[in-house]
């Protein structure tokens, strides 16, 4: 059965954080208009977006992710606790005026339909040199990470997950975001590790 994703959806807008398909976000809820929008969301298909702010007030980047919530605590204090699931990309058609304390858009998928696709074609050769700049670049960085366990996510999951974790801008994360194709994402991933790589080779010599 083919899923349908709502057209109209509650929007989260959070500054620095770049949610991807397939990937986990707990996150805390404390605010009170959040906690509304929260409960609306749990009660209703718990489905929420996840979209970066930006720095100019009130104004938000085209493109977010879908989630949905599939975990939630409420805790003494008022607060509640939630785990989103990352379903698909989308981009911002129209925001929705409203009554609430939170707002809402319309959305549209279909520029990202593959995000929904079991399974995409994934060049193995740009996976590997991702896999690789990915593990040199945590190691330059002090990251820690069990490689053993990543390796048991699907291709897509690894590159999205490493994304999410990596020490890169977040400028450079929702670049990532907003490209539809998994293949030119790696691409992408290994350009800026590369740059990342060339920028400390040049600041050590400098030094010397």
């Amino acid at each position: 059965m083919k899923n349908i994703l709502p057209k109209k959806i509650s929007i989260f807008p959070l500054r620095g954080a770049v949610f991807f398909p397939k990937t986990n976000l707990p996150l805390n809820i404390f605010e009170e208009r959040y906690l509304k929008m929260v409960t609306q969301v749990i009660d209703g298909d718990g489905y929420l977006g996840m979209v970066q702010s930006k720095e100019v007030d009130g104004q938000v980047f085209e493109v977010g992710c879908l989630g949905k919530i599939d975990k939630h605590q409420k805790t003494s204090d008022g607060r509640i606790l939630i785990n989103l699931i990352g379903l698909t990309r989308f981009k911002i058609d129209k925001e929705i005026k409203n009554n609430l304390p939170f707002r809402e858009f319309f959305v549209n998928y279909e520029i990202f339909k593959n995000d929904m696709v079991s399974k995409q074609i994934l060049n193995k050769e740009n996976f590997e040199k991702l896999l690789s700049n990915a593990k040199k670049l945590f190691e330059k960085n002090g990251m820690k990470l069990n490689w053993s366990e990543l390796s048991k996510l699907e291709r897509i999951q690894q590159i999205y997950t490493l994304i999410m974790i990596s020490p890169f801008s977040v400028s450079e994360k929702q670049k990532l975001l907003e490209v539809p194709s998994i293949d030119e994402i790696s691409k992408i991933f290994v350009d800026i590790t590369n740059f990342a790589f060339f920028e400390n080779l040049d600041k050590e010599k400098s030094i010397q």
